[in-house]
């Protein structure tokens, strides 16, 4: 059996085209608690590409192995990981900044974070499932305790965190609104949303009051939506932001509907992965993969979800994109 594994490296900081390089490395060994873990899926995040650009270069030592979504099969565990065993289909998210990432053949982590894979899904499936689904479920049901018959606003609906909090908070009772491009209407509605507003065509808030207003707000977008969702918001109502704030935004018109704030970095644990498990399973959450792509071509993917060309004239596709790993 060979000890070396293929893995893609963030060698340089900056465009993707010249930021990768594809290498050989000593295969990891599974420490106390820890399984090894052969990686069938990864997928890329908007993370990565922040990571890749340089915006975390203090946390980050080159070259390095970056990626944060695992689907694959343990193949080994260290001392007292008791919990499985070779041969088991697992799924995770990789701890964030903490070792090896998972653009590679192999990976080792500790075993209290990873999750036996849902039956229903496929190695791709799962891995463009795992870090999205569980910021969907951090924002709305941990951080904004969304409840049935709540009105929740998703910005980006159909965007990788957006196609699964469409599907979660319908799973949850909530009556669902959305942005999308019209193009993509018909898509975050088959998903479940029962309002669909065009971000691209002028001021989205007149079209949210006039249903009524919303109680929780879940930011994937960015831009001025902080300020801006208390023009929309029930009192009391609930925003959560999972993206980078550039420049400071004015939240004194939060005061006037009781407002409260959450900023979600999503963190690995095996209960959200079962918890969106048994939505899988009760069919009521399904991953969407917008492109599958190999290992090798990790910076082409990293391209296609900054919205660019893959040299076949392919925009940004929806939902997620997933990289099949294993030759």
């Amino acid at each position: 059996m060979s000890t070396s594994m293929r893995v893609v490296e963030l060698v340089r900081f900056g465009d993707a085209d010249t930021a990768f390089a594809t290498r050989e490395l000593p295969r990891p060994t599974p420490g106390p608690g820890q399984v090894l873990v052969r990686v069938e899926a990864t997928s890329v995040n908007p993370l990565d590409l922040q990571t890749r650009r340089g915006d975390y270069r203090d946390q980050v030592a080159l070259p390095a192995v970056i990626g944060n979504d695992v689907s694959g099969v343990v193949v080994g565990t260290g001392p007292g990981a008791d919990d499985f065993r070779p041969g088991d289909e697992v799924w995770y998210l990789a701890p964030v900044f903490a070792g090896q990432g998972t653009y590679a053949e192999f990976h080792v982590v500790d075993q209290a974070v990873v999750a036996r894979k849902p039956a229903g899904l496929s190695h791709v499936e799962a891995a463009g499932l795992a870090l999205v689904g569980m910021t969907a479920w951090e924002g709305l049901v941990e951080r904004a305790g969304l409840r049935v018959g709540e009105r929740v606003l998703v910005h980006g609906g159909a965007g990788g965190v957006g196609s699964v909090a469409v599907q979660l908070a319908r799973a949850l009772g909530a009556e669902v609104v959305t942005t999308a491009r019209a193009r993509d209407h018909e898509f975050v509605t088959g998903l479940g949303a029962d309002h669909a507003i065009d971000f691209s065509a002028g001021d989205y808030a007149p079209q949210v009051r006039a249903l009524g207003g919303v109680d929780v707000v879940l930011d994937t977008v960015g831009g001025d939506t902080l300020a801006r969702s208390p023009e929309i918001l029930a009192d009391r109502g609930r925003v959560v932001s999972i993206v980078d704030i550039a420049d400071p935004q004015n939240l004194l018109a939060a005061w006037g509907v009781n407002a409260t704030y959450h900023f979600v970095f999503v963190s690995p644990g095996r209960a959200k992965l079962d918890a969106l498990a048994r939505l899988v399973d009760q069919g009521k959450l399904r991953p969407v993969i917008g492109a599958v792509l190999p290992l090798a071509d990790v910076a082409q993917a990293h391209t296609l979800l900054e919205g660019g060309s893959t040299g076949e004239g392919r925009r940004r596709p929806r939902g997620k994109i997933a990289v099949a790993v294993q030759r």
